[in-house]
């Protein structure tokens, strides 16, 4: 298997955006100012076994996606893009799964996601597949609300979420 990255710009700054012939199998928004820091690189490296090779111009069709949805367009990202499912696995796989059936605009609490994701009762589960998910943005998780409708966090950067829901509430 090979292992391929490039970036793809945000509001937030330029994505790592890394795929393997099966598909995008990670989208990290940096915590740095330099999305190329060799830490972030080196993170993703150790988890897939592999250093995936620099591939200019990987995530065009990524970035397209990514200017019509902060442009405001309803998206469902996993319905224009394949995702390689390999960093996740059991119930927190089933979690991610079920927060991209979460639609354009709406919001679901962690609760909830349990619930449909097969294990009622399992919320913090779900904030902790939320919170490490391997696709910031693509898998929706900012849609995962708290119970009582508040936002929550959203890693360390609530004020994302706040921007992501707001975006879709229009």
């Amino acid at each position: 298997m090979s292992f391929r990255y490039d970036f793809a710009p945000t509001p937030f700054g330029d994505a790592l955006a890394v795929f393997s012939d099966e598909g995008i199998v990670r989208f990290d928004l940096s915590e740095s100012e330099d999305p190329s820091v060799p830490w972030l690189l080196e993170g993703v490296s150790r988890q897939l076994g592999a250093v995936p090779a620099p591939a200019p111009g990987a995530a065009d069709e990524l970035a397209q996606l990514l200017l019509d949805y902060f442009d405001g367009d309803p998206m469902r990202f996993d319905t224009h893009l394949r995702i390689d499912w390999r960093l996740t696995d059991g119930f927190a796989r089933r979690a991610l799964q079920t927060i991209c059936e979460i639609e354009w605009g709406q919001t679901m609490s962690y609760g909830e996601v349990a619930i449909l994701a097969g294990h009622p009762g399992a919320a913090r589960a779900v904030g902790t597949a939320c919170r490490v998910t391997p696709f910031s943005i693509i898998v929706p998780v900012h849609r995962v609300v708290r119970s009582d409708g508040s936002p929550g966090q959203y890693g360390a950067h609530p004020d994302r979420k706040r921007f992501l829901l707001d975006l879709e509430s229009h």
